[in-house]
């Protein structure tokens, strides 16, 4: 478990929210903390239905072999993502509510840290501490509690006291104040420091290598900047910019065999195209995990 203890901020890897061949690109980069969505497997599924996953599913596995796992709510995708077509109100948000809870029950993934229902933006911040509270009362996993901008120094003091692990939303944070929303952030972390000493901080969203830097009391972030190289090209590594198919050929090839040894040991078979998006993903994870010990310590 994640404690505030830690001298530095651990980097969870986020989107790759069950998928093997992310899950193999990752494994082969030696990534120790993961991010994932359980959007894709509560959507449009009854709360009556088994959620059960094969034994060696990838969210059970990593769930069991990284140091520290997150499980996001999927409420974003929902409300404003693939889902934001459909009607959603109270009662739709206790059925998803009951949904995540019984996917983490059914599974057994005791160890994995949750995302609350962060619903402020659809059902205002007091709605919101019916479905915290409910959660809280309901699962006994940790649980990370998500600030927002509605909240007000008075729900962020709230929070605070309520809360072990809190979260601040970078994504949202640029989009409010695009000038200052760094110098916000830190702020916000060091306004929570000081209220509670003990209380374990996570940076939603940042992709920000500065930030992760600049706020040494937080306990963790989650990026998916390692995506950048197969998602546009190109991956930097702090003072170059490379293009993926410009990665050394024995480094591609070596990388190549160790993520097709994890596939075939997971009978997963890949075609040639698409082993090589796998391989420059890890070869990115790699290049990412390296300026993370750069900027933010240790990932182990």
């Amino acid at each position: 478990m994640l404690s505030s203890n830690q001298k530095n901020v651990k980097v969870h890897f986020a989107g790759s929210d069950g998928e093997e061949i992310f899950y193999a690109a990752l494994t082969c980069a030696k990534t120790n903390y993961r991010l994932y969505s359980c959007y894709k497997y509560i959507f449009g599924k009854s709360v009556n239905d088994d959620f059960t996953l094969p034994r060696n599913h990838v969210i059970i596995d990593q769930s069991l072999k990284n140091k520290h796992v997150i499980q996001d709510s999927g409420l974003f995708t929902l409300m404003f993502g693939a889902g934001k077509n459909q009607k959603h109100d109270k009662k739709s948000l206790i059925e998803w509510q009951d949904k995540l809870i019984k996917f983490i029950t059914d599974n057994k993934l005791s160890n994995v840290t949750c995302v609350e229902m962060d619903c402020q933006k659809l059902l205002g911040p007091e709605e919101t501490w019916y479905f915290r509270e409910r959660m809280k009362r309901a699962l006994p996993n940790r649980q990370i509690n998500v600030f927002h901008f509605e909240d007000g120094k008075e729900g962020l003091d709230r929070l605070i006291d309520f809360s072990d692990y809190i979260a601040f939303s970078v994504p949202e944070l640029r989009i409010i104040k695009p000038k200052q929303f760094k110098q916000y952030t830190y702020k916000l972390v060091q306004y929570t420091k000081d209220r509670k000493p003990d209380i374990d901080i996570h940076l939603l969203g940042c992709t920000d290598f500065s930030m992760l830097a600049q706020n040494k009391y937080v306990t963790s972030a989650d990026s998916t900047s390692w995506l950048q190289g197969v998602k546009y090209g190109y991956i930097s590594d702090g003072s170059t910019k490379e293009h993926v198919r410009n990665f050394k050929k024995d480094l591609f090839n070596q990388r190549h065999d160790e993520v097709l040894k994890i596939l075939n040991d997971r009978h997963i078979k890949l075609k040639p195209k698409t082993l090589d998006y796998c391989t420059n993903a890890s070869i990115s994870a790699t290049i990412c995990k390296q300026r993370y010990e750069k900027v933010a310590g240790d990932q182990s």
